[in-house]
């Protein structure tokens, strides 16, 4: 076996956020008597990876993240709107949606036994226990990494640093992360120096000069390059 320990993300690689995301903004506009659209969603979303991509640079606190997306988001379209109540609200009921990307149960499932599993995840605590709970996913990872929790977020050394002290008998060279933040997750796995695994789905370009230990289109080619077993995932 390639590997004892791997460090799977949440969003985006076995969580499909854009889903959760979706429904709980749907609901949040109505709440404030916003009429949704496709259009709308996808602006606040916008908004919203931006500050995340702040935060992951140090350049935002979590806390002000939080209510400032919905600030710009009201500022933008003129709405008359709570921020802070509106964040309230989407967190709340964002921490009920919990949906699987296709085909991340049966690799979490054929990955179980074989190595220790653990997620690792910039987020708010009360949405992503709320999610991973409802997700179904408990009975194949040891621990649930969360920045707010841990008090560093990834990329950063000192987050992954965090997670280490509590994983027995870590070793940083049989030790993978798999996500698919180029970001976030790969950028800190290089930092720390641990074996990085791209999960890259939409066939996006790696920008030169950034080395990966993989780079997988699909959840086979992950089990693959972790178990260096044919997957039948």
């Amino acid at each position: 076996m390639r590997y004892k320990t791997v460090l799977f993300d949440a969003d985006g690689t076995l969580l499909d956020f854009h889903r959760s995301e979706y429904e709980a903004i749907r609901h949040t506009m109505e709440m404030f008597g916003i009429t949704p659209n496709d259009e709308l969603v996808a602006d606040y979303s916008a908004i919203n990876d931006s500050l995340w991509k702040m935060l992951e640079r140090g350049e935002i606190e979590k806390s002000v993240l939080l209510y400032r997306r919905f600030e710009l988001f009201c500022e933008k379209h003129g709405f008359c709107a709570d921020a802070r109540e509106m964040a309230r609200t989407y967190m709340n009921t964002l921490s009920e949606k919990a949906y699987l990307m296709n085909g991340a149960r049966e690799l979490c499932a054929s990955l179980c036994g074989k190595v220790r599993m653990y997620i690792v995840t910039n987020g708010v605590e009360l949405i992503q226990k709320g999610r991973y709970a409802r997700s179904g996913l408990g009975e194949y990872f040891s621990d649930l990494f969360i920045s707010g929790v841990i008090g560093y977020e990834k990329p950063s050394v000192e987050y992954f640093e965090r997670v280490a002290e509590h994983i027995p008998d870590f070793d940083k060279s049989t030790t993978l992360i798999v996500g698919d933040s180029l970001t976030s997750d790969i950028k800190g796995g290089i930092n720390y120096g641990i074996d990085t695994c791209w999960y890259n789905p939409a066939s996006k370009s790696l920008p030169e000069g950034m080395r990966v230990s993989c780079v997988a289109a699909d959840f086979d080619a992950v089990y693959e390059f972790i178990t260096g077993e044919r997957a039948d995932v």
